[in-house]
């Protein structure tokens, strides 16, 4: 357990550990203003609550399922630390640990300025992994026992996403076919809430913990210890950092994320909405406690498209189902090779 007094001395005495930590916190900031709000897009869609008090909502539940959820299960820390090898030199493994979080922040701001859909989880993963192999050498780097579950985690949060989301379209609609539609609506908003912010509370241990690894392996590298058993635990102090950076992020932006991924992909009802919701939860609870890493936007972006399917094929916009594909294309090759070649930048410089 790392005490939080020796954190700030390696703070103090290694600026590489310092750089880490500041853009690591940003990239946790951004993560919350513009990922975070996912979990509430369809409950300000249907007007089961106002666009500030969900934004709220969801800061409040990233933070606190951050911390929670990690207390029980930090699978999906775990499985980003034990992902790629850094190998046995502290120092240049730190310089790599660096050029990845600056390939992740670089890809993130091109991708925003050339119009690059992106997925900041699979950006992390890509990055981390280009880094450890300009740093090897070889594809050595790469534990694949566990990078093949971003694969699983990716077919989990498309499939599961959208099949969860199409049934529970059909198995409430038959349910509710003959109930008064008023208190229909009424319940099926307060059930929005709920799913809303239990949403929030997976995508706050998800996001977090990913984020959390990259702190565990920058301070075990900085203190010269190997990272090879993937053998760590999480302290508090760590969790609350995350967690306040996260809810910051999210309580400072988020309505424009709102309005595209819950208005503008397809039109729904309350009932819509909280199926939607209900699929996008129970996906990323599966993939959380698996160790699974997932994307929160494309778990709960499938799941409205599911939603839509069900009621009218006709009626998504499948161009962002696309767009959802040339994130896959192009994240993973494209960050994974500016992590690559800014590690073997730096490497040279430092």
């Amino acid at each position: 357990m790392f005490e939080f007094s020796v954190f700030l001395g390696g703070l103090a005495s290694n600026p590489m550990l310092l750089l880490i930590a500041i853009l690591n916190i940003g990239v946790i900031i951004v993560n919350g203003a513009t990922d975070a709000p996912n979990a509430i897009a369809t409950a300000v869609s249907t007007r089961a609550m106002r666009s500030r008090s969900a934004i709220i909502m969801a800061a409040i539940c990233n933070f606190v399922g951050l911390v929670v959820i990690t207390m029980i299960s930090s699978a999906i820390a775990h499985t980003i630390f034990s992902m790629v090898d850094f190998g046995g030199d502290s120092h240049k493994a730190l310089i790599a640990l660096m050029a990845a979080m600056v390939a992740i922040i670089v890809w993130g701001v091109a991708a925003w300025r050339f119009g690059i859909p992106t997925s900041q989880s699979h950006s992390l993963i890509a990055g981390l992994t280009g880094a450890a192999i300009a740093l090897i050498g070889s594809f050595d780097a790469i534990n694949w026992n566990e990078w093949i579950k971003v694969i699983y985690g990716i077919l989990l949060s498309t499939l599961m996403g959208f099949g969860l989301a199409w049934i529970f379209y059909q198995v409430i609609k038959r349910l509710f076919a003959n109930a008064n539609r008023q208190n229909a609506n009424a319940f099926f908003r307060w059930a929005q809430v709920f799913t809303g912010a239990g949403v929030a509370l997976m995508h706050g241990a998800q996001d977090g913990q990913k984020f959390m690894s990259i702190f565990m392996l920058a301070i075990m590298m900085a203190a010269g210890m190997g990272t090879e058993s993937g053998s760590f635990e999480l302290p508090m102090w760590l969790m609350l950092i995350c967690a306040l950076s996260m809810g910051v992020g999210t309580a400072v932006g988020g309505e424009k994320i709102i309005k595209n991924v819950g208005m503008d992909m397809v039109k729904l009802e309350t009932f819509q909405g909280f199926a939607a919701s209900f699929s996008t939860l129970i996906s990323l609870v599966i993939a959380t406690f698996g160790g699974l890493p997932v994307s929160t936007t494309h778990t709960n972006t499938t799941a409205i498209m599911g939603v839509g399917a069900a009621k009218n094929p006709k009626s998504v916009k499948w161009s962002i189902a696309i767009d959802m594909v040339k994130t896959w294309i192009l994240t993973f090759p494209g960050c994974g090779l500016l992590g690559f070649l800014c590690a073997k930048l730096f490497l040279i410089v430092f």
